[in-house]
């Protein structure tokens, strides 16, 4: 390597760069062992894009020119644009509501000319860029509610027009941020709050409604009773407890149904019944029944590459996308998951690594971000192949089949690294 190919990558981490290209190109050939088959031509659908592993591949040089660009670009450059890429991820979105396209039941996609992207995948990007800038802005006091109001709302919003677009799954991705708050000071109180607040969502859909207010009642004279003391000298804590109690009959009375009314849709619900054991709809389970199979199959070994049954004929829907860890499961089994799995979890604790090493709060941030969404992404899509989770539509990062998904985390990770290369700058 001379000095000017050692000087352009120089400051660049070699360890995510080859994570990277390690799940890019299981991805290519997870979708490859999808699809193909013994008749398939694959220079002629290479040179022709007829097949999602061929059009994958396009994407995938796509995302290297990206990469590179963004490898040459002045780290100065995504401070100073955040505000305005968030903004024009704002537009993109309400855009969608207005004249976006329907794919498979949700409207979120545009189209321009012969090419379709979800701007809800590379919104996540922006809102990231957004909240790294928030949070290292030297006018921001995290420690105060306003400032923790105003980084909620900035995930908040983009989830809630993402709602709109009837793309549930990824608005839930956007819930991501939160752990980043978290690091950033956070209390611990509201991931409580927050874990509460499943608990009830459970507790309403699996408990009878009268049982339910039983047990409220039941559960707030204990509290009542044995801080009878406490209460005396303040009755402040008395109307604190009584209005947890009201709080939690309401949400069980009008939130939840409401949600699972008015946001919902039919099969959304319908799964997360099934899930529970509240229902059992053999078109509502067939995907993840057939997903589980696939996987099973697979044994601890695997039946080798190119040699599945379940993915290769056609069993798993979305075999390519949401479904394509069925694929690895099946050629690889347990023991070839247990790798795969494990080289998303030297990503993640590698990104934190990174992280930790910053001087600027704004790189830091970031990169929690970064972790995050992918952290999400792999424990949504893997829980929903083994029926732990809701079939909902989360992409495994940078392995399912998709343009926008592929370039979104290619974007995501090289903007860390080129971060990464100037940590001793303190960017605002």
């Amino acid at each position: 390597m001379n000095r000017s190919q050692a000087k352009l990558t120089q400051g660049i981490d070699w360890p995510i760069v080859g994570l990277y290209m390690a799940l890019v190109i299981i991805g290519i050939m997870s979708i490859f062992a999808a699809e193909y088959r013994g008749d398939d031509n694959v220079w002629q659908d290479i040179l022709h894009p007829s097949k999602n592993y061929s059009r994958q591949l396009i994407w995938f040089g796509v995302s290297i020119v990206l990469a590179s660009v963004i490898w040459l670009t002045d780290s100065k450059f995504f401070t100073a644009t955040a505000n305005l890429m968030y903004a024009g991820g704002l537009l993109l979105l309400l855009l969608v509501l207005g004249i976006g396209k329907d794919v498979k039941g949700s409207h979120s996609w545009l189209v321009v000319g012969g090419f379709q992207f979800q701007p809800a995948e590379l919104t996540k990007l922006c809102t990231n860029l957004a909240l790294a800038k928030y949070l290292s802005s030297q006018e921001t006091d995290f420690t105060k509610l306003r400032s923790r109001l105003i980084a909620a709302a900035l995930a908040l919003i983009p989830a809630g027009i993402i709602i709109l677009q009837d793309e549930t799954g990824l608005a839930l991705v956007y819930f991501s941020f939160f752990l980043v708050m978290y690091r950033e000071g956070l209390p611990g109180v509201l991931l409580v709050i927050a874990f509460s607040g499943i608990v009830l969502v459970l507790s309403a859909l699996l408990v009878d409604r009268t049982i339910l207010f039983t047990i409220f009642t039941v559960i707030t004279a204990l509290v009542i009773y044995f801080m009878r003391r406490e209460i005396k000298r303040k009755r402040s804590k008395l109307a604190l407890i009584l209005g947890v109690y009201a709080f939690c009959g309401l949400f069980v009375m009008f939130v939840v149904p409401f949600v699972f009314t008015k946001v919902l849709k039919d099969y959304q619900v319908r799964r997360i019944e099934v899930m529970l054991g509240k229902e059992n709809d053999p078109k509502a389970t067939y995907n993840t029944r057939q997903s589980m199979i696939a996987i099973g199959s697979g044994g601890f070994w695997g039946k080798g590459y190119l040699k599945g049954t379940q993915t290769r004929y056609d069993f798993v829907p979305e075999q390519s996308t949401d479904f394509i860890f069925c694929t690895v499961g099946e050629d690889f089994g347990f023991f070839g998951s247990v790798i795969f799995l494990g080289i998303y979890v030297a990503l993640l604790f590698r990104i934190i690594f990174v992280a930790e090493r910053q001087r600027s709060t704004f790189t830091r941030v970031y990169a929690y971000g970064v972790a995050s969404i992918i952290f999400f992404h792999l424990a949504i899509n893997i829980s929903m192949t083994i029926g732990l989770a809701p079939v909902i539509g989360i992409p495994l990062p940078l392995v399912s089949y998709g343009g926008s998904s592929l370039m979104t985390f290619t974007m995501l990770i090289f903007i860390l690294l080129r971060l990464d290369a100037d940590r001793q700058m303190v960017l605002r």
